[in-house]
């Protein structure tokens, strides 16, 4: 079974491996259910989907009329103020049809513009505490791109007490010593305090780069069964972080098997040979390439 982790200091404990719905978001609800149902036959107990993510909460809906006690469900706003924020928590419980979010997650929140209006007085943050208080949430986290999100998601943490966060997490943004550097300090600080940590991207391989076929996400996945598992076992390497699932559907399956057999951490070596074989590259590098 996948193994499970207090998730943060929410009192929750969730599987390592955290269903990603962006996964749901342009597919028919019958290709939704059957998703779903891989997930729970996995046992994972997280979903993780967004206001912004297509119809993903319209399809999680009767899913989660069955197995709504069954899971932590998270959801996110891109809304930077206040009412637009609220608006968008009130309309992803309807669209969700539940009457509360385990976790609200201002989403993306990474450039300084943006930041400044979601964290100042009567932006999005005040939103999301409010509707803390009113119950329609329990918990707040926040969420990002980029190579910088790991420098702002710091800076967040030092304004305000999120529970959680969630950046990209792979060998070939590892590699850059910026973003490491970064990471590295957002690990330090989020374990001292009990900020739960969630990754994206860990089967990544590289920006479309105009390759033939369908495309299931904004980035190309890595499909070789032995890379994804190597890229699973690189996350779960990493003690206390969790893993988010590709938006990509059709590597579920994949992606949760290497979850669930409890991967061993790669070597270097390995992981080089997979950069070389599949041409992988990082998804953002400064000054290049840092935004979606």
């Amino acid at each position: 079974m996948i193994e499970k982790l207090p998730f943060g200091r929410t009192g929750h404990n969730s599987t390592r491996t955290i269903f990603g719905a962006a996964a749901l978001g342009r597919v028919s609800q019958d290709k939704a259910d059957a998703v779903l149902e891989t997930a729970l036959s996995y046992g994972l107990n997280h979903i993780d989907t967004a206001a912004s993510y297509g119809d993903s909460e319209l399809r999680l809906a009767p899913f989660l009329k069955l197995h709504r006690d069954e899971f932590f469900l998270a959801s996110k706003t891109g809304d930077r103020t206040y009412e637009g924020a609220l608006a968008s928590i009130e309309r992803s419980l309807e669209r969700l049809e539940v009457e509360q979010l385990d976790l609200i997650q201002l989403h993306n929140l990474v450039e300084p513009d943006e930041w400044s209006t979601a964290m100042g007085s009567g932006g999005a943050l005040d939103a999301a505490i409010e509707a803390r208080e009113r119950g329609l949430v329990r918990f707040i986290g926040v969420t990002g791109h980029g190579t910088r999100v790991a420098e702002m998601h710091l800076k967040s943490l030092e304004r305000f007490p999120f529970d959680s966060v969630l950046l990209p997490y792979n060998f070939t943004m590892m590699s850059q010593p910026e973003y490491a550097a970064d990471f590295d300090a957002l690990s330090r600080v989020c374990e001292e305090r009990g900020v739960a940590m969630q990754t994206i991207k860990s089967i990544a391989r590289r920006r479309w780069q105009g390759e033939d076929g369908p495309r299931y996400s904004w980035y190309e996945p890595l499909r070789d069964s032995e890379a994804i598992s190597r890229g699973v076992g690189y996350v779960f390497a990493r003690p206390g972080v969790f893993l988010n699932t590709s938006s990509d559907a059709t590597l579920l399956r994949q992606t949760l098997e290497a979850a669930n057999s409890a991967p061993q951490p790669s070597s270097s070596e390995a992981l080089q040979r997979d950069v070389a074989q599949h041409q992988m590259e990082p998804l953002f590098v400064r000054g290049v390439s840092d935004t979606i």
